[in-house]
């Protein structure tokens, strides 16, 4: 049967999805998408796969896609992000099975992207795409899609996405940010670039951007006309996003914990939706946002969903008739609801810092101040703070390591020659030497093998031949491949 294709492929094998759960690094995993299915997502993709990792590790494989079979969980989209064609269809190869279509990340605009050359930083690369989008649609007997972040000038953006269309690009998700739109700096999507797209294009397109509850997913299709609405913040702070309820916190949390229990996936994913569904109560009990951070098991992060909810009924208990949301909210703190992103200047009131004259975020501070005060340590180093509340961040308290005399990188404490591993083993190589202290043998190996070599010829006390020289380089060679292989 020949893969459906454009209109016909979102209609009878997505189901004409409107609904979609983006793909989220370490946050859309099975237990996210079953929980969002239950309550209105119609299509789901799964976290970014690395393409290059998933065709050469098979516990990857079996951890992010051939784990337990779920029929629930369709129809579904893979995503990869990749810059080699070969690979990127080799490793789609390998899920087609598993999914309803092949999506390739042309969106992700993070550093690690830009140090993987991948995501948004391939956007440049039309003949790169093409090959890749070509040789996918050639081989692969599900459909190739793609999801995009559009350039600052319109025309481009179009002119993009027919390149991706021409080349067999069966659906296109449009995010309406630049790849420099991120974080603080994030600011409002574009759906005028969304519209254009649609226009242009004959084939499905879904926009991404500005979802924060139904009402916008509704104003969306209405202005951009696109077929289907992507999210992923909105999604995660409201997993009932899509049936246009705002329920109680706890609702949420406690079903995808029971739903985590048949189908585990890493602690720190779990604790991670956590963070979001209750991220503004976190904001009032900060001991429990403490607690959440540092507890290592499921049933710990159990229990603190069971007090974080005991202290939000006992609020409600408490509350007195015609009391109004704090801090600006549009509902009570226990209640599912938007998360607003801070702009920059706000964000650097959220770190303690100033901003720079232009309003971008300054600089935080790495280290304590005199005081010991940790407020101006970065997240980062906050959080490990917390689960070692004695470790201390002042570099001159750091241990300093003696350095590689050839390389510059810490030595070997035991080392004979006061060198790093790698540069050692170039050099015992090379003189036919020994270091204990890293554990390379290269002088007793080749004596080792000259006295095997004397006892199969039978001579006792041998002059060394030449013969003899060249066995037992030949031995050292192996040795030093096969320490470095």
């Amino acid at each position: 049967m020949p893969k459906l294709r454009g209109e016909a492929f979102w209609r009878e094998t997505l189901r004409s999805a409107h609904y979609v759960v983006a793909p989220m690094v370490d946050q859309s995993e099975l237990a996210w998408r079953l929980l969002s299915r239950r309550h209105g997502a119609q299509l789901c993709y799964t976290p970014m796969l690395h393409a290059q990792v998933f065709l050469r590790d098979a516990n990857y494989r079996r951890e992010n896609l051939y784990g337990e079979a779920c029929p629930e969980d369709r129809p579904l989209i893979v995503q990869f992000c990749a810059n080699d064609p070969e690979v990127f269809v080799q490793a789609a190869l390998l899920a087609q099975d598993y999914c309803d279509a092949i999506d390739l990340n042309l969106g992700c605009p993070q550093m690690i992207a830009k140090r993987g050359h991948y995501g948004a930083f391939l956007q440049e690369e039309w003949d790169l795409l093409q090959r890749m989008i070509l040789l996918a649609n050639e081989k692969l007997s599900v459909p190739i899609t793609c999801k995009i972040r559009v350039f600052p000038e319109i025309d481009k953006t179009v002119k993009y996405a027919q390149m991706l269309e021409k080349a067999g690009c069966q659906l296109l998700t449009v995010h309406g940010r630049t790849k420099e739109q991120k974080g603080p700096l994030a600011g409002v999507a574009s759906w005028e670039h969304i519209q254009a797209v649609r226009k242009a294009v004959s084939i499905p397109v879904f926009a991404n951007g500005n979802i924060q509850c139904l009402s916008d997913v509704e104003e969306c299709i209405r202005k951009t006309g696109v077929h289907g609405v992507m999210t992923a913040e909105g999604n995660l702070h409201n997993p009932a996003l899509f049936e246009g309820r705002n329920p109680l916190v706890w609702e949420m949390a406690e079903e995808y914990l029971e739903i985590v229990q048949k189908y585990p996936c890493p602690l720190s994913y779990v604790r991670a939706h956590l963070f979001k569904l209750w991220h503004h109560t976190l904001q009032v009990y900060q001991q429990l946002r403490e607690e959440l951070a540092k507890v290592k098991t499921l049933e710990g992060i159990v229990d603190v969903n069971r007090e974080l909810k005991l202290r939000c009924q006992e609020e409600i208990a408490n509350q007195k008739e015609g009391e109004k949301p704090k801090e600006g909210l549009p509902f009570f703190h226990w209640i599912c609801q938007p998360y607003i992103r801070p702009g920059p200047k706000e964000r650097c009131k959220e770190n303690g810092t100033r901003g720079t004259e232009k309003g971008v975020r300054g600089k935080r501070a790495l280290e304590e101040d005199e005081d010991g005060n940790s407020e101006l340590l970065s997240k980062n180093k906050q959080k490990k703070k917390l689960r070692n509340p004695n470790k201390s961040f002042d570099p001159s308290l750091k241990p300093k390591y003696a350095k590689c005399d050839q390389c510059g990188n810490p030595k070997g404490n035991k080392c004979v020659f006061n060198m790093c591993r790698g540069c050692c083993k170039k050099r015992a190589f090379k003189e036919t030497a020994d270091c204990p202290g890293h554990g390379l043998l290269f002088k007793t190996k080749y004596e080792k093998s000259l006295l095997w070599q004397s006892s199969q010829t039978g001579i006792q006390n041998p002059e060394i031949s030449q013969r003899d020289v060249d066995v037992g380089e030949t031995a050292i060679l192996k040795e030093a491949d096969d320490t470095a292989s």
